[in-house]
């Protein structure tokens, strides 16, 4: 494609992905993005997956898995991997499509899910959170987005930090190293409440860490040899979910550049050539083998054919990144 065709290409999409076309790669004035982004909530995957919100404020009847569902099902056939139907999996796609989230507020989401969705882990309240440190990113992401004071959970999130900078799920069971999954899901859920709130200082402090946890091994690395951590590095997917790629990662390095003000840090370099070098002729990134599990509707493009997501968050980066 041309630029200009891949532009057209990008801009015709949901309003969940236009507006971010609109306003970071046309830079279009603030009227234009800002009215297709007022129509996620009406139009497209936003008013699909707002539609089969439950009236108890909860999605699939569940806060982390549908109602009903087994964990130890996972992996069967009839269930190859983590269902993405529950309520925080619904809740992250409408905040990262730009929904204005006074339309939760209308219906009293916050109120109702206080009320009536707990974790499938100990039974423990909605907004209180758990112990794994991903949920409780995505649980303090979506507070903040919605208006709940969610103040003890961001220090019960600081207080798992490791010593080498980072976070990992697994801290309850006893693992002092960090993850690369677990520490780039937190650091964007402290982004995201930054956002919200205006974060505070030692929010600030640990996300610093938890970026040089990363950087330090080039976004891909293990510190000890060098060599790449896993081949999941390389796979690029939308949705992100809960996984990591040199891509998601690079992602939140920029959002978060652009955010403190600091320049892209040149210990990224490798990763960053890795995402280039995924780049097709005609200037497209492909969507990898999508990770498994029942979803609502599909909202990007099947394994193995250019992405428009991926398209769109690989050219960002690579734009903030040359134009350093």
């Amino acid at each position: 494609m041309t630029d200009d065709a891949l532009v057209s290409w990008l801009l015709d999409s949901d309003p969940a992905l236009r507006w971010r076309v609109e306003r970071d790669l046309v830079r279009a004035p603030d009227d234009v993005w800002q009215e297709t982004r007022s129509r996620v909530a009406t139009e497209g995957f936003g008013a699909q997956l707002l539609a089969l919100q439950d009236p108890d404020g909860q999605w699939a009847g569940g806060a982390f898995f549908p109602a009903g569902f087994d964990m130890e099902d996972t992996g069967t056939d009839d269930h190859p991997g983590q269902p993405w139907t529950a309520t925080t999996w619904s809740l992250n796609a409408l905040r990262e499509w730009g929904l204005d989230p006074a339309v939760l507020r209308e219906r009293r989401t916050a109120e109702l899910l206080a009320q009536n969705s707990r974790w499938e882990y100990d039974d423990l309240p909605f907004w209180g959170g758990e112990v794994d440190c991903c949920i409780n990113a995505w649980t303090l992401a979506n507070g903040a987005w919605l208006g709940v004071d969610v103040a003890p959970l961001l220090d019960a999130m600081l207080a798992v930090r490791m010593a080498d900078g980072g976070w990992n799920c697994e801290w309850v069971e006893g693992s002092v190293r960090s993850s690369f999954h677990s520490t780039l899901n937190t650091l964007k859920g402290l982004l995201a409440h930054e956002a919200a709130t205006g974060g505070t200082d030692a929010a600030r402090d640990a996300r610093r860490s938890g970026k040089e946890y990363l950087l330090r091994r080039g976004l891909f690395r293990r510190e000890s040899t060098g060599e790449p951590v896993a081949h999941w590095v390389g796979y690029f997917t939308y949705p992100y979910r809960a996984y990591y790629s040199v891509l998601n990662a690079a992602t939140y390095l920029r959002e978060a550049s652009l955010s403190d003000g600091t320049p892209p840090d040149p210990r990224a370099a490798d990763a960053i050539e890795m995402i280039r070098a995924a780049r097709q002729p005609d200037g497209t990134w492909l969507q990898s083998p999508r990770h498994p599990g029942a979803v609502w509707f599909e909202v990007d493009a099947a394994a193995g054919e250019p992405s428009k997501w991926l398209t769109l968050d690989a050219t960002l980066v690579l734009d903030w990144w040359d134009g350093r």
